[in-house]
């Protein structure tokens, strides 16, 4: 396995000022944003697509700091019911697909969106439960059926045929959420799809980590290293479900965390042996969004807690063979 980064956490430096830093952290690889709510900031489609030079600039830095790029990161919504809003998305879909196609990268991250609950709505609307009866006879039916899945099957057709794989991230929010709705998609449109697996967005759900690993299996293509720490006083009153902003972590029921902060070594450990265990021995990728932590204080607490791991499992891995 690999460490890497994905550099949303360093986006207001240039790439090579990223670059540099990253690797005297000792990292390999990088995640890069090239569209959606993931920025630009080190992979623009728009320019890089047109200007070869720029370009070659680019794979020129990427090979002075020795680090290869584990996939483009575009992640939005292209079912959005605002179409101004969709479009937007998939046009920044098709040209990361475009720009790792011109990069050697095989994957790119996105989301699987959500639509509205009809033709005629305005903003998306996550299901969460089966009633009132209209949710599952007809909200979910037009969601899944009339569009999450049409949009899909045209998607990965554009994907495959520039051999590229869609990593979807399992998230919140989005029609794609846990496995069961990954797995369902995937039947769908193809195994061209395949899951960026993020932990964290798992562990308030209540979900077991290798469970989920072991469900996904062969399906995930990527991987995000990120905790959660569901807070206990805030979930025996609440529950898990919690729309408050990040900025309320005193009083939210769960809260992103260095990898480590929310759960220990023994459930990483667990999670990378599991991680092996179905097949997958690519890219652990680092994302920082802990409110409590600097961007160097996590970044740097992240490696130490994953590389002892990784070190550990790769020698026991060793063993088993």
């Amino acid at each position: 396995m690999k460490l890497g980064v994905y550099t949303a956490l360093v986006a207001d430096r240039s790439l090579e000022e990223a670059l540099r830093y990253l690797s005297t952290k000792g990292i390999q690889t990088v995640e890069l944003g090239s569209g959606g709510y993931a920025g630009t900031a080190h992979a623009n489609p728009d320019e890089l697509l047109s200007n070869g030079k720029k370009l070659a600039a680019m794979q020129d830095l990427l090979k002075k700091y020795e680090v290869e790029i584990s996939a483009l990161n575009c992640s939005g919504n292209p079912v959005h019911p605002q179409k101004e809003i969709a479009q937007k998305a998939h046009a920044d879909y098709e040209k990361t697909i475009l720009l790792a196609e011109k990069l050697g990268v095989d994957k790119i991250i996105t989301f699987s969106g959500c639509p509205g609950d009809s033709p005629t709505s305005q903003l998306q609307n996550w299901v969460t439960c089966f009633w009132p009866p209209e949710v599952w006879g007809t909200i979910l039916d037009y969601q899944w059926n009339e569009v999450l899945i049409p949009y899909w099957e045209k998607a990965i057709r554009f994907a495959e045929n520039h051999g590229v794989k869609v990593c979807i991230e399992l998230i919140a929010g989005f029609c794609v959420y846990n496995p069961e709705t990954l797995l369902r998609l995937r039947a769908a449109v193809g195994e061209n799809l395949g899951a960026n697996l993020d932990l964290s967005h798992l562990f308030w759900q209540g979900a077991d980590p290798t469970e989920v690993i072991r469900a996904l299996g062969k399906a995930i293509f990527h991987f995000h290293a990120k905790d959660t720490r569901v807070e206990p006083f805030n979930t025996a009153r609440n529950g898990v479900l919690d729309p408050k902003h990040f900025s309320e972590a005193l009083n939210r029921s769960w809260n992103h965390c260095t990898v480590g902060y929310g759960h220990n070594n023994l459930v990483w450990k667990d999670i990378i042996r599991t991680l092996r265990l179905v097949g997958y021995d690519e890219v652990i990728s680092i994302e920082h969004e802990d409110p409590l932590m600097s961007t160097d204080e996590g970044l740097t607490k992240a490696i130490s807690f994953l590389r002892g791991i990784m070190i550990f499992e790769e020698a026991e891995g060793m063993w088993w063979v």
